[in-house]
């Protein structure tokens, strides 16, 4: 039986204008794979709400579950939620459970709970909260998509508070063989070993140092011990 699949929706005009580094999609990839859960597809997406709402229709479609990250703060451009909202149709406004977290939150802060702070109290109708420790005010998930902030340590906090709901698969294993040669003299061989073990995954990454070529091959697969059999053959195959 095949791993339940992912897909990531990164939403931001400062990630497609290369103002902001994308941090997310690594962390968010080695946390599924520990689950079980195959990350198929990552998207990114400017604030534009036909291109969220698009984009947050097709993948919730085609995938199990999907995670956003970015658009659900306090500002004039954190359109996310709205998106969300209108992707699923469904009517979005200040919910109590939410804004009573954020009133707890400015109290014990000393700061004022602002109509702009109270934009983060708007989740879709039948969305439940996702628990954030880090700032407090919550992400949500309807349906197979969990919405998420886009500061890395409060994604990385919201995640954590997702995955233990989800139903995964079998951990993605890997093996990794370096050979020092040129991908061209190696591709008949991995070739080969791709045919012969189809269930995996054998991918070859290229490197460079100090002027000679190498590659990196990792064999992926959810079985042990064909990861280890590919691993044994391709070593004997490639006199390492």
């Amino acid at each position: 039986m095949s791993n339940p699949t992912a897909a990531m929706l990164v939403i931001g005009d400062e990630i497609l204008s290369g103002r902001t580094r994308d941090a997310n999609m690594y962390f968010l990839a080695g946390e599924l794979t520990k689950q079980g859960i195959d990350l198929k597809e990552v998207r990114v997406v400017s604030d534009d709400p036909v291109a969220i709402v698009t984009a947050v229709q097709a993948l919730a479609k085609a995938h199990d579950q999907v995670f956003t990250s970015g658009g659900i703060g306090p500002t004039h451009d954190d359109i996310t939620a709205d998106c969300i909202a209108r992707a699923f149709g469904v009517h979005i406004d200040v919910r109590a459970d939410a804004r009573a977290l954020l009133q707890a939150h400015y109290d014990k802060t000393g700061l004022e709970l602002n109509k702009a702070r109270l934009r983060m109290a708007r989740i879709p109708d039948g969305a439940s909260l996702i628990d954030n420790p880090v700032s407090t005010a919550p992400g949500f998930t309807i349906e197979n998509v969990h919405v998420m902030a886009g500061v890395p340590n409060i994604f990385q906090a919201m995640v954590a508070s997702v995955l233990p709901t989800l139903t995964g698969g079998a951990p993605l294993l890997s093996q990794t063989l370096r050979v020092n040669r040129g991908e061209g003299e190696i591709a008949e061989t991995l070739t080969a070993a791709a045919q012969a073990f189809e269930d995996l995954s054998i991918g070859c990454y290229p490197f460079q140092v100090n002027g000679a070529y190498g590659a990196n091959v990792v064999v992926r697969g959810t079985d042990g011990a064909r990861v280890d059999a590919a691993v044994t053959q391709l070593a004997k195959d490639l006199d390492l």
